[in-house]
């Protein structure tokens, strides 16, 4: 299959270029994301396609790390869950398809979903995480990468951490309750959301590699 996008209305939006690819199917939207495997793409709520420039070398360390600290915890539980890495792609109840940079999902609740929403053949499962974290780059905008974390909790997730290196802070997202802002934490921890997880910060904040 050949695929084209024609596009009509593109516009570079606070570092990202949006394109207007609402008419995409499903089916088409993975294509697109396959023949431009290189680059972080996501879909919007209103379905246009976002593509960010890829991560610096720095932040995507980091976003390594916190994969290994977020696998090595889930091994660990008796029941696990499955944890993802930042080229998990999910399909939120609102349309939206986002990939964030480290992310788990319990096993009951993935179990929940129906196998036909969550088989190897659906390319981005249809489930909100329970847990997410979204490590800035230095150009990414602090309002942007908000608005994405309460969209996440909007639609199911129930904690969240958005992790800005540049100014050592942490912001906590959980429903219904306001957003936390941690200065320069030495540690953060998963409870009770995620009992037992707890990720050193020196390191993610460290400057050098």
């Amino acid at each position: 299959m050949t695929l084209t996008i024609t596009l009509e209305n593109e516009i570079e939006k606070e570092g990202e270029l949006v394109i207007n690819a609402r008419t995409l199917t499903d089916e088409e939207f993975y294509e697109f994301c396959q023949r431009n495997s290189l680059l972080p793409i996501e879909r919007n709520k209103e379905r246009d396609i976002v593509v960010m420039a890829p991560a610096d070398g720095f932040t995507s360390s980091r976003n390594f790390e916190f994969a290994l600290y977020l696998g090595n915890w889930n091994n660990a539980l008796p029941i696990p869950g499955i944890a993802f890495d930042s080229s998990g792609g999910f399909t939120l109840p609102n349309g939206a398809v986002r990939s964030p940079d480290a992310s788990w999902v319990s096993a009951a609740n993935w179990k929940a979903v129906p196998a036909s929403l969550r088989s190897p053949a659906v390319p981005f499962s249809h489930i909100a995480p329970d847990f997410v974290v979204e490590i800035m780059s230095p150009s990414d905008r602090l309002k942007k990468a908000q608005e994405k974390m309460d969209e996440y909790v909007a639609n199911g997730v129930k904690l969240g951490w958005l992790i800005d290196r540049t100014n050592r802070t942490v912001y906590v997202y959980r429903p219904n309750t306001p957003m936390d802002t941690l200065s320069d934490p030495a540690t953060l921890s998963g409870d009770p959301e995620l009992p037992g997880l707890t990720v050193n910060m020196t390191r993610v904040f460290q400057e050098t590699l």
